[in-house]
């Protein structure tokens, strides 16, 4: 073979193993193909014995759900039947029933019917009977104005004959008066003559006597009245002021013009007094207030007359207390930081006492006016719970009278609220007060109510009244106030020198601590009207001249005795 024929046949060899391989992909891929083919062919067998078998097993759930639902449809069905049974033998029931109802329905109807009309007979009855009884009642008044008729006639002719009879006493009575008038000129001239006196100087005689005797007995009427009017008015006085007085509920205390402050130890009055007493000496001028240090273990005492300055001095010393550094500086720095919470401390006993009485409508003003009267007394008496005492007593006795409680309780809260500004402005407190009341909006009658409590005013009004009263019962109370010795026993003896300087006494008794007078006359001197007068001009002029807590009873005794003596 030939060098040219090589590739040739190298290529015809290359194209027979190229065919071979892929004449065996072929086989292997028609292999694989035909598992493939055999494995559906499996699985279609197989999903459909599955089919074949769901299938069956419905129609068998089919069936018997079929079966079963008609079992219902036939116990329902036989369910029903029964209820229609039930119903049917239940509307006889009902039936019958009803008959039953109706039958007794017409029977009571009939009952009630033949009640009714037996009812309708008596009735008819009874009215022919009243009206039998009132044509007899008519026949019989018929009668009787006959008969009145017949006494009226006869009456008539009576007084026609009494009129006659009357006609001519009339004519004597006219002689007679004629005959009595000579005879009364012809008396007259007679004593003139004897007596020495015309008829005008008579008559002036007759009318002076006849006055003083109406006079007299005038002022005996008066008299009467007015005790009886004073015994019903005391009466009922009473049982107002002693049922508010018993519903009142308050503390007996009263103030005093030095406080206590309590030291840790008696190391720090050492530190108070200072080097060479620089420290108090610094104390008293900023505060005003004396200072006083003695022998008191762990304390020292505060004495100043104004209050509110001695309050003051109270909380800056416990704070220089507390502090532990005290030196002049400091007491200015806590003295000024004190003034402050002393002004708080009024703010808020202003609105407490506010709230206790029921008044929210109060201008700041006042308010903080009112709050100053914590810290004032009169007669040791708490300013501030005095006021509030008598709002509370104007207020219950408004409330027995029948009167506006609220307004009442206004004015005695208010009425003494000058008290706080006498030292600023000129007048009495009342005054003061009352015209800072109508400064800042209050009502006329509340104005009223502060103005007139000590008749510095003339009262015009019932509140007013109540004002005054509930004033005098708060001051008056036992435990409200104090005095001093002095002014007590200058009381007792001007109450006594008012008596004495009447006429016709002859002793003077002060008695229950001035709150009662006994007055001994002579009664040659002073008879019992003059006693009477006596005994309300003595009370007049203490009112006039004298202040005092409460009232004063005066009492004056006249004794009278005969004595003989048998020989």
């Amino acid at each position: 073979m030939s060098l040219a024929a090589m590739p040739t046949a190298a290529s015809v060899g290359l194209v027979l193993i190229g065919l071979l391989i892929v004449g065996l992909l072929a086989w292997i891929g028609l292999t694989l193909s035909r598992r493939k083919v055999a494995d559906l062919s499996a699985a279609a067998s197989a999903a459909e014995a599955n089919a074949k078998l769901e299938a069956a097993t419905i129609t068998a759930g089919a069936k018997s759900a079929a079966e079963l639902v008609t079992r219902q449809a036939e116990e329902a069905a036989a369910v029903l039947r029964v209820r229609a049974e039930v119903a049917e033998q239940r509307a006889e029931e009902i039936r019958r029933d009803a008959e039953g109802r109706a039958s007794e329905v017409r029977r009571e109807a009939e009952l009630r019917a033949s009640d009714v009309r037996r009812e309708a007979e008596s009735e008819a009855q009874s009215i022919r009977e009243d009206l039998r009884e009132q044509r007899l009642e008519m026949e019989r008044r018929e009668h009787r104005l006959t008969e009145r008729e017949e006494r009226l006639d006869e009456q008539h002719r009576g007084i026609d004959q009494r009129q006659s009879e009357l006609t001519a006493q009339l004519a004597e009575l006219d002689l007679r008066k004629t005959e009595i008038r000579d005879l009364d000129d012809e008396r007259r001239r007679i004593l003139e003559g004897v007596a020495n006196l015309t008829t005008e100087q008579a008559k002036a005689e007759l009318v002076a006597a006849i006055e003083a005797e109406a006079k007299r007995h005038a002022h005996m009427i008066v008299r009467d009245i007015e005790r009886q009017a004073q015994d019903e008015g005391e009466i009922k006085a009473r049982k107002i002021i002693t049922g508010a007085v018993q519903r009142l509920a308050s503390e007996q205390t009263s103030e005093s013009v030095v406080s206590v402050v309590h030291l840790p130890s008696d190391d720090m009055k050492g530190r108070i007094i200072g080097r060479e007493g620089r420290n108090i000496r610094s104390f008293e001028q900023t505060t005003g207030v004396n200072l006083i240090i003695d022998d008191t273990p762990e304390a020292v005492l505060l004495s100043c007359f104004d209050p509110v300055r001695r309050e003051t001095a109270r909380l800056t010393l416990d704070s220089l207390v507390l502090d532990g550094r005290i030196h002049p500086s400091r007491i200015e720095e806590i003295y000024e930081r004190s003034k402050g919470e002393v002004a708080e401390l009024c703010e808020r006993a202003a609105e407490d006492a506010m709230a206790e009485v029921g008044i929210t409508d109060l201008h700041p003003e006042l308010m903080r006016t009112m709050g100053l009267l914590r810290y004032r007394t009169s007669y040791g008496q708490n300013v501030l719970k005095h006021l509030i005492e008598s709002a509370h007593i104007a207020g219950m006795m408004a409330a027995e009278l029948g009167l506006d409680a609220k307004r009442c309780k206004r004015g005695a809260f208010l009425h003494d609220i000058g008290k706080a500004l006498t030292h600023e402005s000129e007048g009495s407190h009342a005054i003061v007060g009352a015209e800072l009341a109508r400064k800042y909006g209050e009502d006329d009658d509340i104005v009223h109510c502060i103005e007139a409590h000590h008749n510095e005013v003339e009262v015009r009004t019932v509140e007013a009244v109540l004002t005054q009263a509930a004033d005098a019962v708060s001051g008056g109370r036992p435990g409200a106030r104090r005095e001093s010795l002095e002014a007590y026993v200058q009381r007792l003896e001007r109450l006594e020198e008012i008596a004495m300087h009447h006429d016709g006494v002859e002793k003077v008794f002060a008695m229950q601590a001035g709150r009662e007078i006994r007055v001994m006359v002579l009664p040659d001197a002073v008879d019992d009207i003059a006693a009477q007068v006596m005994a309300r001009d003595i009370a007049k002029q203490v009112e006039e001249e004298l202040t005092y807590p409460g009232q004063i009873r005066v009492t004056v005794v006249r004794e009278s005795r005969a004595t003989e003596v048998a020989k």
